[in-house]
């Protein structure tokens, strides 16, 4: 009996192994997400870091997710170096959009020049890519691994590519993006993180992963945090919310009814508390792949074309005071 006790105190208290693939920010909200599993080492392994363009290019998110690392003194976490570039998606297609469907509000890093890591980050970057180790990790980990996904997924569509076994060996997948129901704030179709990689979003969608949960805007346009709720966290004085500072302070000053939504924290969040979540719905989802005004828009999923493919449980509403309870007490806890 003793020994049944113990197998099931093992199970209660059994970490979430997880894959951090992000596009990284300054700190919202990605940082923020990081943090959030990184002040739950109980309940999260965070296995690695790989980085994938989105927001940024990877070499700068890199520099921005080592300096979260270091404060939250957690160097031994490794940093994988991701795709390069989305599958198809190129600059110059996005200069076509803004001619043609008028200004993408929002380009991440295709409006930015493509730098180097700083020096001193670069030897913190591992050799392996993104890819190889998500591939490693997954197919010889002795536990199920959860991939959280929060920017473009182009790193896990080619591990999928060259590995489509990966696909049914992956315990869940929760991702931030698309939407189904709900516009992106520009008025567009597609949501940032599913028009940055279009094709990469499809091959996720169409897979066998027995486990996918998706974070869109579906959700996540109930999550804002005002100024109220900022100061509640900014308030306190700790290196993490010296960051958060730092990264929103100005835009709070500046304008007292600005708000910002907090969309990564969510997928994070939900890996350490699902019980916040209000509604979902589940379904078989695709992503429309031709280049046009709604390039990277989620539609129904002709079943005919991926007859393996699994549900998605898309997350519909929250309790977001519960949520924000959650999300203040891990960014002003004491590291």
């Amino acid at each position: 009996m003793r020994l049944l006790l113990l197998f099931m105190a093992g199970l209660c208290f059994a970490q979430e192994r997880v894959i951090f693939d992000t596009d990284s920010a300054f700190f919202n909200d990605d940082g923020a997400a990081l943090v959030m599993l990184l002040q739950q080492p109980e309940k999260v392994d965070v296995l690695g870091m790989t980085l994938v363009p989105g927001n940024l290019w990877p070499a700068a998110g890199s520099d921005y997710m080592i300096r979260i690392l270091d404060l939250m003194k957690k160097p031994a976490v490794p940093v994988f170096m991701g795709a390069r570039a989305p599958l198809i998606h190129t600059r110059a297609m996005v200069e076509k959009e803004n001619r043609e469907w008028g200004p993408v509000e929002w380009m991440g890093a295709f409006g930015q020049e493509d730098k180097p890591a700083k020096r001193s980050n670069q030897r913190r970057i591992s050799q392996k890519l993104a890819v190889e180790f998500m591939i490693n990790m997954i197919s010889q980990s002795p536990e199920p691994v959860t991939v959280l996904a929060i920017g473009p997924m182009t790193n896990l569509a080619m591990a999928l590519r060259l590995r489509p076994d990966l696909e049914k060996k992956i315990g869940q997948l929760v991702f931030m993006g698309g939407t189904v129901h709900e516009k992106n704030y520009d008025g567009r179709a597609a949501e940032f993180n599913f028009w940055f990689d279009p094709e990469a979003a499809q091959i996720v969608l169409r897979s066998a992963i027995p486990k996918k949960i998706m974070f869109g805007l579906d959700i996540c346009n109930h999550a804002k945090l005002d100024k109220s709720h900022y100061e509640e966290i900014a308030g306190a004085k700790t290196p993490v919310t010296a960051l958060f500072r730092e990264d929103l302070g100005k835009k709070f000053a500046k304008d007292a009814n600005a708000s910002t939504y907090i969309w990564d924290c969510l997928a994070a969040g939900y890996l350490l508390d699902p019980s916040f979540v209000t509604k979902s719905e589940k379904a078989y989802l695709d992503v429309d792949t031709a280049f046009g005004k709604n390039y990277g828009a989620v539609v129904p999923l002709d079943r005919a074309l991926a007859p393996d493919a699994t549900e998605v449980e898309v997350m519909l509403d929250l309790d977001f005071k519960k949520f924000f309870a959650l999300y203040k007490w891990l960014l002003t806890k004491v590291v």
